[in-house]
């Protein structure tokens, strides 16, 4: 049973890490107060991941309050924050620290 157990544990933790691996990546940066892209383009109803990298200075927040996600990065820090599938629409998020500057959308597109 013991070993069962452990064969069940270490295949659902390669089964996670290899879903994990296989989203698609869409590449986020914040530098000086301003996201780079401001725009991300996605497709409809397909699980995503955003990677944001905080090029400074200092901390910036990504944030999206209709979408409910939130990270704060300090400066130089990378982070990844997974999207379930989402209705095609755009979708707004600001840098809580630039909120004037820092301003972007997610854009879902049909499939």
């Amino acid at each position: 049973m013991k070993q069962f157990l452990m064969l069940f544990i270490s295949a659902f933790l390669f089964l996670s890490s290899t879903a994990q691996a296989e989203l698609p990546a869409y590449k986020l940066t914040v530098k000086n107060g301003y996201f780079e892209p401001e725009v991300i383009e996605v497709p409809a109803k397909t699980r995503f991941k955003i990677v944001i990298t905080n090029l400074g200075p200092g901390p910036e927040e990504f944030e999206s309050k209709k979408l409910r996600k939130e990270t704060v990065l300090a400066e130089g820090v990378t982070r990844s924050i997974v999207f379930a599938p989402l209705k095609p629409g755009r979708y707004r998020f600001f840098g809580e620290f630039h909120p004037e500057t820092a301003e972007g959308y997610i854009v879902v597109k049909p499939k």
